[in-house]
């Protein structure tokens, strides 16, 4: 089987039409077609079906798609060995990051990187809610994701999952306010405050959920923006009370301060997602690897010294 049909195969299962997999891979529909009726004829079974307007993958096109993963990571394996052998981590690597991220350890492994030659980084920032991080993968080498405890493993995708950092979630609230002076929130202490939120499913408010669940009460979400430097300015005019990421938090110059929350687990856990063939590239490894080791650092400057970061690989 050609090895180039077999990689469109898995495009369309990952993209879902043959539209999304044409403009992906720079070809016309047409033109993703035909390739699709060669391979079907090579495995000698149907690989599609029509499902309304478009086509989708039989079980066989299934079976053929997911050996196409192995393929693919057998391949970039091979080239990843020769690039080693010769010590040459050069390529495009893209990698896809939100936002917080994009402000706390990311920039210094892409300075660092820097002084590779030949290595190039292109840096996107994309937030997405938690089901559409996986997708990100098929367009670009790693995305940098987050997610609630118990939630952080996105198994039965068939991404390489590294773990980078779990990051607190502390609650803003406006100077003055009248639980400003505590030095520690639970959940009760919030009952009957309004909340400035994130877009429905998002991680923040998944965890508004788990918040009514203990206090048995409602929460009245006011606003509801996804940037995070918005969020703090409607908490500082005295709209509502937020959650927001420790390691990128403002303080009383912004008309803010933020307190730990107990009762709960308030924290979202930070990885990199990869499509087990990109994450063979040495390229690719390489710059996981510095981006791992600034988030390592991150967490470091921000944990007590009596409890020190894992620090050991974490690949799930």
């Amino acid at each position: 089987m050609d090895v180039r049909r077999l990689d469109l195969l898995r495009e369309l299962a990952d993209r879902g039409s043959v539209h999304a997999v044409a403009a992906a891979t720079h070809r016309t529909p047409s033109a993703v077609s035909q390739q699709l009726k060669l391979l079907e004829r090579e495995a000698g079974l149907p690989l599609t079906e029509r499902s309304g307007r478009g086509i989708v993958l039989t079980d066989a096109g299934r079976a053929l798609a997911a050996s196409a993963i192995d393929v693919a990571a057998a391949i970039a394996r091979a080239e990843a060995t020769w690039d080693e052998y010769i010590g040459d981590p050069t390529g495009h690597v893209s990698v896809a990051t939100f936002p917080t991220a994009g402000q706390t350890f990311v920039p210094p492994a892409v300075a660092a990187l820097a002084r590779l030659p030949g290595l190039t980084v292109e840096l996107t920032s994309r937030d997405a809610d938690m089901t559409d991080f996986p997708s990100l993968t098929a367009d670009y080498d790693i995305v940098i994701a987050y997610s609630l405890p118990g939630q952080r493993s996105w198994s039965g995708r068939g991404l390489r999952n590294i773990y980078l950092l779990s990051e607190p979630l502390d609650v803003v609230l406006p100077l003055g306010h009248r639980l400003a002076g505590k030095s520690e929130l639970t959940p009760h202490d919030l009952v009957g405050e309004p909340w400035i939120g994130v877009p429905e499913q998002f991680a923040f408010d998944l965890l508004l959920h788990e918040l009514e669940a203990v206090t048995q009460s409602e929460i009245e979400v006011v606003q509801r923006v996804s940037d995070n430097l918005i969020t703090e300015a409607l908490v500082a005019q005295g709209i509502g009370v937020a959650f927001t990421p420790r390691f990128t938090a403002s303080g009383p110059e912004k008309g803010i301060v933020t307190r730990p929350l107990t009762g709960v687990e308030a924290s979202r856990h930070v990885l990199m997602l990869l499509r087990p063939d990109k994450a063979e590239r040495l390229a690719v490894r390489t710059v996981a690897d510095e981006i791992r080791r600034q988030a390592v650092a991150l967490e470091a400057s921000h944990t007590p010294a009596e409890e020190p970061p894992l620090v050991g690989p974490r690949w799930v």
